[in-house]
């Protein structure tokens, strides 16, 4: 899952862009308001961490832009605590849901993963295919109820690709959705990707469309 992290606070971000990359997510930090408001128009993102007092251009005022242009990328705002009034006017334009500082990593993440699957009309907490079980909290994969073991990229392939199904997904969306802008990526990745996922747990669990993509196949 690909996050736009947009926020000026040094620590916050940092603590915010590591840990979050340590759980699976693969995230863009923006520092200013200006940088963060184009982002979004640049990349597929499954959801935004928008901070308000931002220079350049506030929070708020990139929020309402984005919704106005038709953006429906879930957003989760981080205010002051306390701070009611901004809260109230975030959500009123059009942000998702919102979080006092200080906050706790896990509780960002939970809030993070809660708005995509909301947004995915994916509201179990499990995705299954046949035989096939993915636990997107603790990022565990388990066939015919024996777990596998699986590489960072190869998880977030694989939740991609469960989170899309029935779509054909290009080489190059894939890549757009599992590495960030930072990431240095081979011209195969994918394909190496898709074929150790399909070794562990099963030639069909990603079919091939001639000259158009991948998608998602049988466990």
């Amino acid at each position: 899952m690909r996050i736009l992290l947009v926020e000026d606070d040094p620590l916050i971000g940092d603590g915010l862009n590591i840990g979050l990359g340590k759980l699976g997510f693969t995230v863009d930090w923006f520092k200013n308001g200006l940088d963060g408001r184009e982002a979004l128009l640049q990349a597929p993102y499954d959801a935004v961490i928008l901070d308000l007092g931002l220079p350049g251009v506030d929070g708020l005022s990139i929020l309402k832009e984005w919704r106005i242009q038709g953006h429906k990328e879930p957003v989760l705002i981080l205010t002051a605590k306390g701070d009611v009034d901004q809260r109230i006017i975030g959500l009123d334009s059009g942000a998702d849901d919102y979080l006092a500082k200080p906050f706790a990593l896990a509780e960002v993440a939970a809030r993070i993963k809660a708005l995509i699957r909301r947004n995915t009309n994916n509201l179990s907490p499990l995705i299954t295919l046949g035989n096939l079980t993915f636990n997107p909290q603790s990022k565990a994969v388990y066939l015919n109820q024996k777990e596998v073991v699986l590489s960072p990229k190869e998880l977030s392939l694989l939740e991609l690709l469960l989170n899309n199904k029935n779509k054909v997904l290009s080489k190059e969306t894939i890549e757009n959705k599992i590495y960030s802008w930072d990431d240095d990526v081979s011209s195969n990745a994918v394909e190496v990707h898709i074929h150790h996922l399909r070794k562990k747990l099963g030639k069909g669990i990603v079919k091939t469309i001639n000259k158009i993509g991948y998608m998602l196949g049988e466990a």
